[in-house]
């Protein structure tokens, strides 16, 4: 399975933990009628998303990602495709964490409630990795992707040779365009401003002229 392809997974699977630890915590603390607790957890899940987002704004790759990217072995062949098997391997304790916290909701309202912050915490902090690794593998021409090993044993990579990324000469990026748009608006609207600017100063030594006897 690709990296890129990993890391876009589990961002959808982190997010979707936090919905459904959300939905658990919400009934839990509806059926009680704790509204201590329902201002917590907003206040919560609040600071997480500020918090996520902050930390996952750039399009960087982290330092954890970029280790795992920089000790790849690397592999002439591509391996074998099991993107079910290596999500399992790689995301069980996900799928521990939301099954524990999820199952005491209705006791303990409060446990789901803090868990499904941290999770909305991670996937907001993931969001972008996965563009800044295909990026990483455009710029060098390779490809990444995730070795089958065990669940209990850290996440390894293989480097696998692949297609060097050209931008074509004269064509501009996105940026550019969106800065040359830019400049044209300002231009165009402080050419209206001069434009009325002129037209009053026009009437004014018009009335001006008029009002001399």
């Amino acid at each position: 399975m690709r990296f890129p392809d990993f890391l876009r997974a589990a961002t959808l699977l982190f997010a979707g933990s936090a919905s459904a630890l959300g939905v658990v915590a919400v009934v839990g603390a509806g059926g009680r009628e704790d509204f201590g607790l329902a201002i917590f957890t907003a206040g919560w899940w609040t600071l997480a998303a500020v918090i996520g987002a902050w930390l996952g704004r750039r399009l960087q790759a982290s330092k954890g990602i970029s280790r795992l990217m920089a000790t790849a072995r690397h592999s002439p062949a591509l391996p074998e495709l099991e993107p079910g098997t290596i999500l399992f391997n790689r995301l069980w304790g996900l799928a521990t964490y939301t099954l524990l916290a999820g199952a005491v909701g209705f006791l303990l309202p409060q446990i789901p409630a803090i868990a499904a912050g941290y999770a909305l915490l991670v996937a907001l902090l993931w969001r972008k990795q996965s563009a800044a690794v295909a990026a990483v593998e455009g710029r060098d021409g390779v490809r990444f992707y995730l070795e089958r090993t065990s669940p209990f044993r850290p996440t390894r990579l293989l480097r696998t040779p692949g297609f060097r990324r050209f931008e074509a000469v004269g064509e501009p990026t996105e940026a550019q365009t969106s800065a040359a748009v830019e400049l044209r608006r300002r231009r165009a609207s402080s050419s209206c401003q001069d434009l009325v600017l002129a037209t009053w100063r026009a009437s004014t030594h018009a009335r001006r002229a008029v009002a001399i006897p």
